[in-house]
């Protein structure tokens, strides 16, 4: 190095070289480097989360004007974060509480994102729903074939048009379970047809708190269900050639079932196509009770197996081809990367592109990104990253048990990637891939397991050894198989293939029988209150999400507060869950049923009746009878007509009075502390002295489904309406 010179030694503060103008030094304080932190990525599907947590909680339909303040709000916080940063930089407040505000800013901007999206998703799929019982000619277009839980075929039509109403009045899509000669030859995708059947509006909840199928029905575009009896007569054959792939996914299914055979070939069909119409509820019911039923859904598990095997396979044959001399222009691991990526969209399309599916193939698809521009393909930033456009195109996927289990398994395996990965090289090799998935199967079963016992009200016990000797012949057999088949199919040489994946789907139905056969296979559990699942959510996102290690000074004060409330939350939940009690009432949402509490559980006023209703109610209770076995439990006396029962702890009685003559025969049963349920309504009352509280088909109509529990002596209502607020999926319209 040579020595400086002498004017360059001797230059004065604030001039250059050369130059008499002085340079204008910066007085504004240098921020700490501290301040551009990372890890913030993850905390985006977290604001967006809240804003349609609460946008779903309200009791009403936001208007415009909440809009107008939302619009408000957002350009304080843009204000808010803006001043923040000039304030930091002229000194006047420091860096980190510069920070503070404007991270508070960028929350309360994500927030309100999270309740617009909702808000526009809604307006989005508005549509007429039915508002009446129908019977008459259903015209539409078949856009989809499946199975209903009671074993039936489905069709949903959209273009509906139905006899005598308006365009303005019809549903944008219906759907109708096939019944006797209506199942006997089925229409393709596409096709037009016309049937005469029975349609009404969605159903509301069993009970308060259950499964709002409206809501669901709702942002599925779906404004009437029914049934048909009668033959489906075609208009019109599919147009144009967006049906060429739903012929395509109909065609292949048909195709592997025909050649694996039996129930084996449904799951297979369904596991390469989606089409799970071959499925029988009882397999469904096996699956279930082993913890198995995610692998006959299209999932992340299935893009995940069948990316990874092309990306493997494909990685392994570009390295043999640069040892054979073959230079490609990018890295192998990169056009890995692309075939993995183009073999899962063929993937979606071919399933016909579900949520489930559709969540899926983000999730793939932005970890197989991430390889593409060099980052880190499986990691928090990733699943957030996927979770935030998930919640974008579907902000109702928040509340569904698919989007919570399915990141809340992955979230779970790669917290434990950073343990695992210290510990393996400890471990001999030929022990490391059983370790692997014995630790990634029950770290990602006790992830969900809450969570799907809080949907679906049963654990299965035995999920774990399901899992085990299911899943590895899910990934080396069934999978890999299925890829080869659809290779060799256009050169019909896919048979050997198709057997090998008949082998490994008749070993998972095999695991399924041996499992579920199991005493003690499924433990029923009780619905917890709404709080729960939140609870348990927030919670768990404040802990992992706010954990973070300094390796000097360790946890700072403020993640180990947001760590520990995080963690009291989800025990807050737990004990909530825990604690609370199921209602001692209730009334079916048309009068057809009535179950009373019992110390030996739900007594149900019928036998036969309002099956579905009273089926949920006993799932939802954690009680593993049935129908006939809950009417047997004693509580209720008199002939099948008129039912009685005594509220114990009580002075009040309960009166169930259904099929004819059941409005002529309130007024005789109607006295003090008698609350009387009519399957029909009674009519005007008006002037007559209310002796008792009369539940009938009319007010029934209003308020959905009843909860009745009793404090201090009275009874306390609770309606569905009261859920469901005014909602366009609560106001048949």
């Amino acid at each position: 190095m040579t020595a400086p010179t002498v004017a360059a030694r001797h230059a004065l503060p604030g001039f250059s070289q050369g130059q008499l103008r002085p340079q204008r030094v910066s007085t504004r304080p240098i921020r700490p480097a501290a301040a551009a932190r990372a890890g913030l990525m993850p905390w985006v599907p977290v604001g967006l989360a809240v804003g349609i947590g609460l946008w779903f909680s309200l009791p009403v339909q936001p208007a415009g004007l909440a809009y107008g303040l939302l619009v408000l709000l957002c350009l304080a916080a843009l204000t808010c974060g803006r001043q923040a940063q000039l304030m930091a930089e002229s000194g006047r407040i420091g860096w980190h509480s510069a920070d503070v505000l404007r991270l508070s800013a960028w929350a309360v901007l994500l927030v309100a994102c999270g309740f617009a999206v909702s808000g526009l998703r809604s307006a989005r799929v508005d549509a007429p729903v039915l508002g009446w019982r129908y019977y008459g000619a259903v015209e539409g277009r078949v856009v989809e074939i499946d199975r209903s839980g009671r074993d039936r075929m489905r069709i949903t039509l959209d273009q509906v048009v139905l006899q005598n109403l308006s365009p303005a009045r019809t549903p944008g899509k219906v759907r109708l379970s096939l019944m006797n000669r209506a199942a006997t030859d089925l229409p393709e995708p596409g096709q037009r047809v016309m049937l005469t059947g029975h349609l009404s509006p969605p159903p509301g909840p069993a009970a308060p708190g259950s499964f709002d199928f409206r809501g669901f029905s709702w942002f599925q575009g779906l404004g009437a269900v029914g049934y048909t009896r009668n033959p489906i007569l075609t208009v019109a054959p599919p147009q144009g050639g967006i049906w060429v792939m739903h012929r395509a996914q109909r065609s292949v299914a048909r195709a592997i079932q025909d050649r694996i055979g039996g129930q084996a070939g449904a799951v297979a069909a369904a596991l390469m196509t989606g089409d799970r119409s071959g499925i029988t509820e009882a397999t469904n019911e096996l699956m279930r009770a082993s913890n198995l039923y995610h692998i006959i859904s299209i999932s992340g598990l299935h893009m995940g197996m069948l990316a990874g095997f092309i990306y493997g396979s494909g990685r392994l044959l570009l390295v043999g081809a640069q040892a054979g001399g073959l230079r490609p222009r990018w890295p192998a691991h990169k056009i890995a990367a692309v075939l993995a990526m183009t073999g899962a969209a063929i993937y979606l399309l071919l399933s016909g592109g579900g949520v489930a599916t559709e969540r899926a193939f983000i999730m793939v698809a932005v970890m197989l990104a991430a390889i593409l521009v060099d980052r880190r393909a499986i990691s928090l930033r990733s699943v957030a990253i996927a979770a935030t456009l998930i919640l974008i195109l579907n902000p109702e996927a928040l509340s569904s048990p698919g989007f919570q289990m399915s990141f809340a398994a992955t979230i779970a395996l790669i917290l434990i990637y950073g343990p695992w990965a210290r510990v393996a090289p400890h471990i001999p090799w030929w022990l490391r891939p059983v370790l692997m998935l014995v630790v990634s199967s029950f770290v990602a079963g006790m992830a969900t397991a809450p969570i799907a016992a809080a949907h679906f009200s049963r654990m299965a016990q035995y999920g774990l050894l399901a899992n085990l000797l299911a899943v590895p012949v899910m990934g080396t057999l069934v999978m890999p198989a299925g890829v080869i088949a659809a290779l060799l199919a256009p050169l019909g040489l896919e048979g050997p293939a198709l057997w090998v994946m008949g082998l490994g789907t008749n070993w998972m139905l095999a695991v399924a029988r041996f499992v579920a056969g199991l005493d003690g296979a499924v433990t029923a559990i009780a619905l917890p209150p709404g709080i729960v699942l939140p609870c348990l959510g927030v919670g768990s996102v404040l802990a992992i999400l706010t954990w973070r290690r300094d390796p000097i000074s360790g946890p700072p004060r403020l993640s180990i507060m947001g760590c520990t409330f995080g963690c009291a939350l989800v025990l807050a939940g737990f004990a909530v869950w825990i604690t609370s009690s199921r209602p001692a009432l209730l009334i079916a949402p048309e009068g057809e049923a009535v179950g009373l509490m019992t110390p030996a559980g739900r007594s149900v006023s019928k036998s036969s009746g309002g099956s579905f209703v009273v089926k949920n109610w006993l799932l939802e209770d954690g009680d593993a009878a049935t129908q006939e076995q809950s009417a047997a439990r004693a509580a209720w006396s008199g002939e099948r007509r008129e039912r009685q029962a005594a509220i114990a702890g009580t002075d009040w009685g309960i009166t169930h009075l259904t099929g004819k003559g059941a409005a002529e025969a309130a007024a005789e049963h109607c006295t003090a502390n008698m609350i009387v349920v009519v399957s029909d309504k009674v009519g005007d009352t008006a002037g007559t002295e209310p002796r008792c509280i009369l539940i009938d088909l009319t007010s029934l109509r209003e308020t959905g489904a009843l909860s009745v529990d009793f404090t201090d002596g009275a009874p306390r209502f609770r309606t569905t309406a009261d859920m469901g607020g005014q909602r366009p999926w609560t106001m048949q319209r």
